[in-house]
Formats: structure tokens, C-alpha cells, sequence
């Protein structure tokens, strides 16, 4: 009875987030009665239990963050964007911001709170007062589900506006720069360990006494570890909690009940506090006091029954937390902990010696839990993860109590910080060069593409029966074949969309990314040739399943400062910028089932062929009007069936009365056009265009 009740309020809390949650609700409703039905529970019990749904999707609903009637965005009123001073204090210490260059911090003033953008790293601090002028907007939007959102990411921190800070000197002012001690413990901490072993050996200490969300790691160390399947080492979660509280319970055995209570709830709260309270700190701690309480009072822990507790209080206090992706895939990985690990390991005990059946089931069990949401958030599948993580396992116990008592020891005892200095140094250099051994091996991120939401609901409903053999058993032997069934007809329902003829245009900044797609090879256009729109190229990448484009065409006219970048991207790169790797009229560029090839000398228009379906490409007025003056010369004919044709710029009337007697099937403007004429779609000032190429 009490796991139905969890249950079914972790269902009413996951429908209240989601737009048609109502219409949702009646099956789980129908589910929770049968259930209880079964069981023989009394009618009121029944009715109670269902009562709950509706109660808690109103909850989420008054708990979603919602800006306040002072928040900074109100000042935008209907605009788009307008110069605005603020003042408030710094959350956390500025951070970089990746690919755009430049740092964000967000600031808490008295209306709401604001990201900053700052287009250098000022040595501003947390907890510091500042006065800062700038030009105040909303988060845009992604222009691609597949380039996630910046906006949604903000949202659920209630972050509604961002302000983008001038770069003169007299635009931000320091006002106050009060004390901040949990703030500059995690800042002596982090700065004695980088300092002691540098950037990257010290850089993975410190993430594994602090969390790397607050460490500056390197973009290469993230890199090495994510690609590798080993970001959880470094992300303060349920082990590092239980690597601490092991060694402060072993030191306080034999203490009385009430000292080893007090130094346990103390090695918690500690480890809150340096690590922040992220959604995985907060429920590994809940856990660890939950099940430190139960075996104190001498009864026996149900681990999945505390694993559930702790999510129903976390999304009862913050409901906003169901949708981070860090906070899914914590849950996900300790599901698996408790309810596949130790039947694999008893699988796999009867081909492996003991000590590698448990270190194989362990990683194991949580890339299987996870593999869903890894499908689900980011379209890869690390398949040596595994083996990464029983490579690394014998030192991540050691290194991790070796650095906290290293953190322990800078703020306490500083001289004797040397001491750690060789051992710990050689534990991570290992660490790192395993990490990035199987970061380098092939397919270490194997992308296969994100898959739509149903299809991995229903891959992971047919997973479910081979995870949790009692399941099995408990529906008499028909959920496993069945689950597999379902697994196969989601796998050949995904490889068929990929393996599809389709065009992909993202618009954004100005600046165009087409990806034409046959038969899983793909090939890629893009009218810019900065490391932005390389960046942004690169995920889309791996949203879609592209191991690697076949080829990339730079359309910019000036030569791009990044070829490392794009050719990172494709075998073979061809840049307009550079008039000796351009193509000419006669030439073409061509792959299996993708085609290129120059109308005219002198533009951009371009005829795309994707399989058999041909596109006329005609990213600016130039190109049109060159366009224009072949077809009335008949210099260079078109194909006689245009399947479609793209605009890099919002037509005229007459442009476009023009271009519909090419008689293209259908027909793409990049661009905010107000009021597109019949027949065509546009993208809008950011957003994309999407479609089979016939």
C-alpha cells in the first residue's frame, strides 16, 4: 500500500509538468484502482489514493517558478530588448561560457534574478554586490530542439531575463564585497588542490571533493570523462557521500549512539555544503539520512522504498527538479543499483571470477538504467562505459578520501599539504589517462541519434521486464519476449526515420546550417565558417545520429578562422573563402546520395540533389539574381523536377512570383517573414525548417 501511494504521487507530480498531464492522469487513475482493487484495499483507501492526483498536479502547478510582478523581465514589457541597470548580489562565482567566449553569473537583486553576460572574467566573487549596466532581454529560445535550452535551463532556476553587460569599464561596479565562508572554504579548498597538482590532475581532486559543477575543470578534462562514460566520478553525487560517510562512521565506531549520530549528520550537511545543493547532492543526502536513520533504529532498510521517499520529498519541495537531467539520470543510476545489480552479479558470477562479476555488474546495471535517458536527452550510447568504469573503479575510492583529507588538510594545516602532493598526484594521472584512453577509442560516444519521446517510453517499458527479473516472473513469463519485441520494433522504427531522405535548415544569428540526409549519410551547408556555428554543426551532429558528416561547404565569403573545427566535423571541408577550395560550374561535390554542384562563378546558388530529389539552394540575393540571369540565358538548366527549393533571405513580392515558376514542390525562406505567401514556410528569426527531401 505505501509504494502505490509513492507511486502515484510521483506520477500526479510527473503529469503536473507536462502540458496535457489531465488526460494522463486517467490511466494512471484506472492503474492505481485496479491495483489497489487487487489487493484488497477498502473503497475510501481507493478513493484517498486517487484523490492524491489531482491535488499534487495542482501543487506542481503552484510551485512551477513563476517571475514576480518585480522581476527585471517586466521592464521589457512587449519589447524584445532595452538598456537597464541592476544591481544585486552574485549566486555563485562567474563562470566560462563555453563556445560564445566571455563568462555568466546570475545576479540576485531585489525584483528577481538575472543571468549576466559578461564578455570577459572579471575576479568578481560570490556573494559580492555589484551595480551592472548593460542591454536587458529575454533567453532566446533554441532555434533546434536538438541545440537545447538555454531558456528552460534558466526557467527552472527562476531566471527569466539575462542581461548582457556593456564592455566599458564604468558598467559594472563593485558596491560590496561582504564574507561569504561556505564560498571561500569551496574557493581555498579548489585553489590549493589546482595549485598543489595543476590544472588538470588538481582539477579532478577538487571535483571529487566539491562536484565538477563548481569546479573550473578544463573543457578537455569534461570532454575525456563524459566521452569516456566516467562523468559521475566527478559530479558530487551518492558514491562521494558514501565514500565520506564510510570513513567518518569507521573512525567513530566505536563512539556512543549520540557522538556517531552528531558526526554523521555533520559529514552530511558538510557535504552539502561544499557541494551546493544540486538535485543529486540533495537526494543522496536525504538517502544517506533516511537509511543512516533506519539502521541506527535497528530495522532493516528497504532501499528502493528510501531511494523513493527521498525523490517524493525532493519534487514535493521543488517539483522543477523532475525535469533536470542530472537529477533523472541520479535516480535512474541508483534504481539500478538496488534492483539489477545484484541479479546480474549472480549472472555473471557463474562465467567470472566473484571480484569481476561485481565490479561488471555495478556499471552495468546503471548504463542499462540510464540508456533510455541517454537516448532520450542526448542521442549517444557510451558503449565503454562499462569497462571504463571497472578500469577506474580500484582508484576512485582511494583518490576521492585521499583528496578530501588533501581539502581537509589546505584549510587546516597548510604545510603539511605537500605531503599529499605525490601520491594523490600519480592516482590522478592515472585516472586521466584511462579517461582519456577510452575517451579516444572508436565509438566511444556511439550516436545513434535522439530518439522521439514515445519511442524511448516504449523502449524502455520493453527494457524493464529483462531489468528487474521479478517483474518477469511476477507477469508469468510473457513480459520478457514481449518487452524485447518492443525493443526491436522501437530500434527498426528509429533506424528507419534516420535512414530516410530528409533536409534540415537551422536559422540562427543570422547564419544558416543545412543538413541534407540519405540513407544515414549526411552531408552539411553552412553560410557561416565561425567556430560558433562549427560548434552548433557539432551537436546537431550528434542529435541526429551523424557519426560524420561526408562533406562540409563553407558558403562564407571571408575564410574561416577554425578549419580544425570543421574538419573535426568531415573528411573533406571546402571553404568559398578560399578561392582554391571553392568549387566552379562543371565541378561538383558528391557522396553517396548527395550531390552538389555551382549554378554560376560568381554566387552562392547551388543545386542540392539528396537521393533522387533535387533542391535549388539560393542563400542571398545574389544568388538569385544570378539564378535569374541563367535561366533567362538557358546557360545552365535545372533539373526538370525541383523538389524544393531554399531561400537564405525573405523574398519580395516579386522575387518570389518569380521563383514559384521554377515549379519546386515546395519552398523554404530563412528569415522572420511575417506573412509568408501560400506555399511556402519560413523559419522565423531563430528556428528551423524540417522535412523529407521529396
Amino acid at each position: 500500500m505505501p509504494f502505490v501511494v509513492v507511486s502515484v504521487a510521483l506520477a500526479a507530480l510527473a503529469l503536473g509538468l507536462t502540458p496535457h498531464g489531465w488526460l494522463g492522469a486517467i490511466p494512471v487513475a484506472a492503474a492505481a484502482w485496479w491495483w489497489l482493487a487487487r489487493q484488497g484495499a477498502p473503497r475510501r483507501s481507493r478513493l484517498l489514493v486517487l484523490a492524491l492526483l489531482p491535488l499534487l498536479m495542482l501543487w506542481v502547478q503552484l510551485r512551477l517558478p513563476q517571475p514576480g510582478p518585480a522581476d527585471p523581465v517586466r521592464l521589457l514589457g512587449a519589447e524584445a530588448s532595452r538598456p537597464a541597470e541592476l544591481s544585486g548580489r552574485l549566486l555563485s562565482d562567474p563562470r566560462p561560457n563555453g563556445v560564445n567566449g566571455g563568462c555568466r553569473v546570475v545576479l540576485a537583486s531585489a525584483g528577481g534574478n538575472t543571468e549576466l553576460r559578461l564578455a570577459t572574467c572579471p575576479p568578481l566573487q560570490e556573494g559580492w554586490r555589484v551595480a551592472v549596466r548593460g542591454v536587458l532581454s529575454r533567453p532566446a529560445a533554441p532555434a533546434h530542439p536538438l541545440l537545447g535550452g538555454g531558456a528552460e535551463r534558466l526557467a527552472r532556476q527562476g531566471v527569466w531575463s539575462r542581461l548582457k553587460v556593456a564592455a566599458s569599464p564604468e558598467a559594472l561596479r563593485v558596491l560590496a564585497r561582504p564574507a561569504a565562508p561556505v564560498a571561500d572554504l569551496r574557493r581555498r579548498m579548489a585553489a590549493a588542490l589546482l595549485q598543489q597538482n595543476g590544472q588538470e590532475r588538481g582539477g579532478v581532486q577538487a571535483a571529487l571533493v566539491l562536484g565538477s559543477a563548481v569546479v573550473p575543470l578544463p573543457a578537455a578534462v569534461r570532454e575525456a570523462f563524459r566521452a569516456a562514460g566516467l562523468s559521475h566520478a566527478l559530479a558530487a553525487s551518492g558514491f562521494h557521500l558514501t565514500v565520506l560517510l564510510g570513513a567518518v562512521m569507521a573512525l567513530g565506531r566505536r563512539l556512543p549512539r549520540l557522538p556517531r549520530c552528531l558526526l554523521a549528520v555533520g559529514a552530511m550537511l558538510l557535504f552539502l555544503l561544499l557541494a551546493g545543493p544540486q538535485p543529486s547532492v540533495v537526494r543522496a543526502v536525504l538517502m544517506g539520512a533516511v537509511a543512516f536513520a533506519v539502521l541506527e533504529s535497528g530495522q532493516r532498510s528497504r532501499p528502493l522504498g528510501v531511494l523513493l521517499a527521498a525523490v517524493l520529498l525532493m519534487l514535493l519541495v521543488q517539483p522543477a527538479w523532475l525535469l533536470d537531467v542530472g537529477f533523472q539520470l541520479s535516480v535512474a543510476a541508483t534504481a539500478g543499483l538496488m534492483l539489477t545489480a545484484r541479479d546480474l552479479e549472480q549472472a555473471l558470477a557463474c562465467r567470472l571470477p566473484g571480484w569481476a562479476a561485481a565490479g561488471v555488474a555495478v556499471p552495468l546495471a546503471a548504463s542499462l538504467w540510464t540508456l533510455p535517458l541517454q537516448l532520450l536527452h542526448f542521442g549517444t550510447v557510451p558503449l565503454w562505459a562499462v569497462p571504463a568504469n571497472l578500469a577506474v573503479a580500484p582508484l576512485l575510492t582511494p583518490l576521492t578520501l585521499g583528496s578530501m583529507a588533501a581539502a581537509l588538510v589546505a584549510v587546516t594545516v597548510p604545510p603539511l599539504l605537500p605531503l599529499f602532493a605525490w601520491p594523490l598526484g600519480q592516482l590522478s594521472a592515472l585516472l586521466l589517462w584511462l579517461a582519456q584512453t577510452f575517451a579516444a577509442l572508436p565509438l566511444a560516444q556511439w550516436q545513434v541519434g535522439r530518439a522521439q519521446p514515445l519511442l524511448v517510453a516504449l523502449f524502455a517499458l520493453g527494457l524493464l521486464p529483462s531489468l528487474v527479473p521479478a517483474l518477469g516472473r511476477r507477469l508469468r513469463g510473457w513480459a520478457r519476449p514481449l518487452g524485447l519485441a518492443a525493443m526491436a520494433l522501437t530500434v527498426a522504427v528509429h533506424l528507419a526515420a534516420l535512414a530516410g531522405d530528409q533536409l534540415l535548415v537551422v536559422h540562427q544569428w543570422g547564419g544558416d546550417l543545412l543538413i541534407a540526409r540519405h540513407q544515414g549519410r549526411a552531408a552539411l551547408l553552412s553560410s557561416r565558417a565561425d567556430g560558433l556555428s562549427c560548434g552548433t554543426a557539432a551537436r546537431l551532429a550528434v542529435g541526429l545520429g551523424v557519426q560524420r558528416f561526408d562533406w562540409i561547404q563553407l558558403l562564407d565569403p571571408v575564410a574561416t578562422a577554425d578549419r580544425a573545427c570543421w574538419q573535426g566535423l568531415a573528411g573533406l571541408v571546402l571553404d568559398a573563402g578560399d578561392g582554391s577550395a571553392s568549387l566552379q560550374p562543371g565541378q561538383r561535390l558528391e557522396s553517396r546520395g548527395l550531390q552538389l554542384a555551382p549554378l554560376t562563378a560568381s554566387s552562392a546558388a547551388h543545386v542540392l540533389t539528396v537521393g533522387r530529389h533535387a533542391w535549388l539552394l539560393l542563400p542571398d540575393r545574389q544568388s538569385l539574381w544570378a539564378w535569374q540571369q541563367q535561366a533567362a540565358s538557358n546557360s545552365t538548366p535545372l533539373p526538370p523536377h525541383l523538389a524544393g527549393l531554399w531561400l537564405g533571405f525573405p523574398p519580395r513580392q516579386t522575387e518570389w512570383q518569380t521563383l514559384e515558376a521554377a515549379g519546386a514542390g515546395r519552398r523554404w525562406v530563412s528569415g522572420d517573414w511575417p506573412t509568408p505567401a501560400a506555399g511556402w514556410r519560413a523559419s522565423g528569426a531563430s528556428g528551423f525548417l524540417q522535412g523529407a527531401a521529396g
